[in-house]
């Protein structure tokens, strides 16, 4: 049954209900969380047990000693940030975490007052709603087509185009060994090795992949993790390398705000935005606020 047809049914089972219990079903429909179940399905399964794998073997934080830049400008950052993993935990785990002990959402403003104000979460990772949103809402249909992750990290953009998706490659690239290690290790696990490949390397070394790409991934991919002229080094490859008319970029932020922050010129007539429809409900565990943020450009 398609969106349409559920919808005439929907109506019509309303219109025999009383007319004085209508607004406390509707009110339930929007409120409540006994319909979720509906939505669950064996992809968010395969999403949610490689994330418990992972869990099991990095630190709460999901990152590691090497990352020594990504640390500092956390410390630089105006208000006190912490990172939690999206694609690790949802809120309701950070929830328990925070009832346990093992993680605030608070910090002291004055050592030894109950003066407290919220810390800033920043992930570098897409949410399992987040993934479910970006394949099937904001990109089209990727029969046949090459997808890259630039900083693929974790891999969640790989998994989850790998279950949402029905794209014939997915490349992550990754600086770091050892979480490419960490992505290799679950795509043998899960048997995902026939269409996902992550190559340990720069992405300023791979020309021919970028020009070769029909979609580019990137979340949070360098502000962090590279000092300004190391960035504008990469925006500036990918800018001469990503070219082919059609050829869609998703960001997070919005490319504007990455390139204003490096004072980077936006090549004319690179890029259009397309518009991105963020009315669809994915659950409880689906945040507006980050699905608002996520951009999708296309080469003209």
């Amino acid at each position: 049954m398609n969106f349409e047809a559920g919808r005439l049914e929907v109506l019509q089972l309303l219109s025999r209900l009383s007319p004085s219990e209508l607004p406390k079903l509707l009110d339930w429909m929007n409120n409540s969380d006994d319909l979720d179940h509906l939505l669950d399905d064996n992809n968010k399964v395969i999403l949610q047990n490689i994330a418990d794998d992972l869990r099991a073997q990095l630190p709460l934080d999901a990152m590691l000693p090497s990352e020594t830049t990504a640390h500092l400008k956390m410390q630089q950052c105006a208000r006190p940030t912490v990172h939690v993993d999206s694609f690790l935990y949802s809120d309701e785990q950070v929830d328990s975490l925070c009832e346990e002990g093992a993680m605030s959402r608070t910090y002291c403003l004055r050592c030894g007052s109950t003066q407290t104000a919220p810390l800033d979460f920043i992930s570098h990772s897409f949410s399992a709603a987040e993934l479910q949103f970006l394949f099937q809402n904001v990109l089209p249909d990727l029969s046949g087509r090459t997808l890259v992750d630039v900083g693929s990290r974790l891999g969640a953009v790989l998994y989850g185009g790998y279950v949402y998706s029905s794209a014939s490659k997915l490349v992550g690239l990754e600086l770091s060994g050892d979480f490419v290690q960490m992505q290799n290790d679950m795509l043998q696990k899960y048997q995902m090795t026939d269409r996902v490949q992550v190559l340990h390397a720069d992405v300023c070394t791979q020309d021919v992949l970028l020009q070769n790409a029909d979609v580019l991934i990137m979340n949070n991919v360098f502000e962090f993790f590279m000092e300004p002229s190391e960035q504008v080094r990469a925006w500036t490859f990918i800018m001469q390398n990503f070219r082919r008319a059609g050829c869609l970029l998703v960001t997070v932020p919005s490319l504007q705000e990455s390139l204003n922050h490096l004072q980077i010129q936006l090549q004319p007539g690179w890029l259009e935005e397309l518009p991105v429809d963020h009315n669809v409900y994915l659950g409880k565990d689906a945040d507006p606020e980050s699905l608002a943020l996520i951009h999708l450009y296309r080469v003209m």
